[in-house]
């Protein structure tokens, strides 16, 4: 059994076994073989291992595709088809990740607890009374808040936000600020969370229906849009949502970019109905909020009186009526050439405007000195559609004005003199025409749109010294 070699060794003489490789085991493949068919996995792994087969067959589909295509990259991206497993691995993909920036960001107990953080650590300015804090200070409150707060209150304690705010002579910034502005970000992110969970292609735009959706979910949180009545909650929301396209789709594309609704004017007057009382707002300060429950009845008051016929469309005839009749003819022909579409119904020229068509027409008047509304109303001052006013135009434009200023009973007034105050006004970059970026420029196109097509904004700047004086006089008093 055992051999000694000549060097004194002893041997084993029988060969060494070996040990067979783990492929070639019986029970290692029928385990194999049982995993491989998913008999012995449950619902999760089932669900992990036929994601893995999905995507790893999208993988070398697109492998296959960018090597037929060569180094051309691709510029069209098809959208999932609705049911189907890639659309919804990236809805639910898409709901986590909100859900967990949701979870990051602060709620209101937080923000209360910040703020109690805030008073109790900074120091009163002896001059101002202002409660300010230093760098130490701000880096001490951020320390007490992530102690009582948690982590996620830690990134608004970085030191670049803290170089974001004016500060003192001493170095010191003020505590009311800084809390602000945490709190507005906070609002926005949420915002932006809420429409991007209404945004069901994914593609970072609104659609009105899904503007309708968010506005709709606000009501309850809008303190004064509690009561409003539940009839009138959808035309509400129309009415509402209109506003945010008309800014921030000027292009009439039917989409508004989220992130254009997050910095414009129009989301922080929405979110100002979250005071309790609303303050008394004259006709005159024309400074009513358009979101309000009063402005959105006023609108559809407006429509309802203008519609004689009730058919739901307002004809020529019947917007000339409007502001009791001060818009010019003129005007109004162009407004129907410029901004109402020829209906379905109907032959001839005949064209009505629509409620969508009358909220863009109250818009613009409501808002000429805005890109914007001055943008809508120089379409209809374009009289010949090329991007400029010429002398002509404007001796067109303002002749209407001047028929109803002598019926109005004033006097007499020459319009080649109000042709060139309306030059001297906008001082053109070409001193033969006026485009719509001289208007702009000039910070007084609301004002010569108003002189062209309302008798009644003509009358008012005619009459701004004496009105400046009657709006000084109480101020005295």
């Amino acid at each position: 059994m055992y051999s000694v070699s000549s060097d004194g060794e002893t041997h084993d003489s029988a060969p060494q076994r070996k040990i067979p490789p783990a492929s070639s085991m019986l029970w290692v493949r029928n385990l194999r073989r049982f995993i491989g068919s998913g008999a012995g996995l449950g619902s999760e792994a089932l669900m992990e291992l036929e994601t893995k087969r999905i995507l790893l067959d999208i993988f070398k589909e697109k492998q296959k595709k960018s090597a037929e295509a060569g180094i051309i990259p691709s510029f069209y991206k098809k959208k999932p088809e609705d049911g189907s497993i890639s659309h919804r691995v990236q809805r639910l993909a898409k709901y986590r990740f909100l859900r967990k920036q949701s979870d990051l960001l602060l709620n209101a107990d937080d923000l209360d607890a910040m703020w109690v953080c805030l008073r109790e650590n900074c120091v009163i300015d002896d001059a101002t009374g202002a409660e300010k804090m230093n760098y130490e200070d701000f880096c001490h409150i951020a320390s007490v808040c992530t102690e009582q707060i948690g982590p996620k209150c830690r990134r608004f304690f970085s030191p670049s936000n803290f170089m974001k705010f004016e500060k003192d002579e001493q170095g010191r910034i003020a505590i009311l600020p800084f809390y602000l502005y945490v709190m507005r970000t906070v609002s926005l992110t949420q915002a932006r969370i809420d429409m991007s969970e209404l945004d069901e292609d994914s593609d970072g735009f609104l659609q009105p229906h899904e503007m309708e959706a968010y506005i709709r979910g606000l009501i309850p949180n809008l303190a004064q849009l509690r009561d409003m009545p539940a009839a009138f909650v959808q035309m509400y929301c129309r009415i509402a949502a209109h506003k945010f396209f008309f800014f921030c789709d000027p292009h009439r594309r039917g989409k508004a970019c989220i992130k254009k609704v997050l910095l414009s004017n129009c989301l922080q007057e929405l979110m100002e109905l979250h005071q309790e009382s609303e303050e008394e707002v004259t006709d005159t300060e024309q400074a009513e909020n358009w979101f309000s429950l009063t402005s959105a009845q006023r609108i559809c008051d407006m429509f309802l009186a203008l519609d004689k016929d009730a058919n739901g469309t307002l004809s020529k005839q019947e917007l000339r009526e409007y502001a009791d009749g001060t818009l010019t003819d003129i005007f109004i022909e162009r407004v129907y050439d410029e901004h109402v579409r020829r209906g379905k119904s109907g032959g001839g020229n005949a064209r009505e405007m629509d409620f969508e068509s009358f909220l863009d027409f109250v818009l613009a008047l409501e808002n000429k000195d805005t890109p914007e509304g001055l943008t809508y109303l120089f379409r209809c001052l374009d009289l010949q559609g090329r991007g400029y006013l010429t002398t002509a135009d404007i001796h067109s434009l303002f002749r209407d004005v001047h028929h109803k200023w002598i019926e109005g009973g004033n006097y007499e007034l020459c319009i080649e003199d109000v042709r060139d105050e309306i030059w001297d006004m906008v001082k053109p970059a070409d001193p033969l025409k006026i485009t719509l970026a001289d208007l702009l420029g000039c910070k007084q196109g609301g004002t010569v749109a108003s002189m062209l097509i309302d008798v009644r904004g003509f009358w008012a700047h005619d009459n701004r010294e004496n009105l400046l004086q009657e709006e000084e006089e109480p101020e005295e008093e």
